[in-house]
């Protein structure tokens, strides 16, 4: 883990959202890498994707979260009852995700399932942590796309089953090939061998609340 500030605050972050698809119930927006998803307690860290979108749609309420440094896809609703709905596809996990991630090092087997239990680290905010005893259960499917022979790396797409907070960054660890750019799980160099996380949310599916239709929305990491 790379030393932390504290209090944190976050670098000013000049990327935009982009609105990949808009109706009257919804959002699905492309966030930037280096912005929160809410807001934080401390001043100095209002700047958010949900402070960013009540200026233009007051109503929009957050159905889930990403990471700081994790940039992708979003679904935001733009009320109460959409947003009942659609989290309630994701407390059910009938919503799908993938994400495209940069470990470091070169995976043995093309294919695979991680199985780690995780729970918060409460003497360690904002850290997670591996418990066989009280952790809770955290599925991660993956399959490797490529690999980088200059800088031994390999790019995977992730299949979280489960999500758990910090969820592919720790399954990462623990196999010995943590995300590139990883503040929080890194290990030796891994850090370093990125100017960001490597960790983009790529595909997204869902039902439409309103519409019923299955919404399969992709947008491809751009490292």
């Amino acid at each position: 883990m790379q030393p932390q500030a504290d209090p944190f605050i976050v670098p000013k972050c000049t990327d935009q959202i982009a609105i990949i698809y808009q109706d009257e119930s919804l959002l699905i927006i492309n966030k930037p890498s280096g912005l929160l998803s809410l807001s934080g307690k401390h001043p100095l860290n209002k700047d958010s994707v949900h402070w960013r979108l009540v200026q233009h749609f007051p109503t929009a309420l957050m159905v889930h979260r990403l990471d700081f440094g994790t940039s992708g896809l979003m679904v935001v609703a733009l009320n109460k009852e959409i947003n009942k709905q659609i989290c309630e596809q994701f407390s059910q996990r009938t919503v799908t995700k993938y994400y495209e991630a940069v470990l470091d090092g070169k995976l043995l087997t093309e294919t695979g399932e991680i199985n780690i239990p995780v729970i918060k680290d409460v003497d360690n905010f904002p850290l997670q942590k591996v418990c066989e005893q009280t952790g809770k259960q955290a599925t991660s499917q993956y399959q490797v796309v490529s690999y980088n022979s200059e800088n031994n790396t390999t790019k995977v797409e992730f299949k979280p089953v489960t999500g758990r907070t910090h969820q592919l960054r720790i399954h990462s660890r623990e196999i010995g090939h943590p995300i590139i750019g990883c503040d929080l799980y890194d290990l030796e160099q891994s850090f370093f061998k990125a100017d960001r996380l490597m960790l983009h949310a790529s595909r997204l599916v869902f039902t439409h609340p309103i519409t019923n239709e299955v919404m399969d929305v992709k947008l491809p990491a751009s490292f």
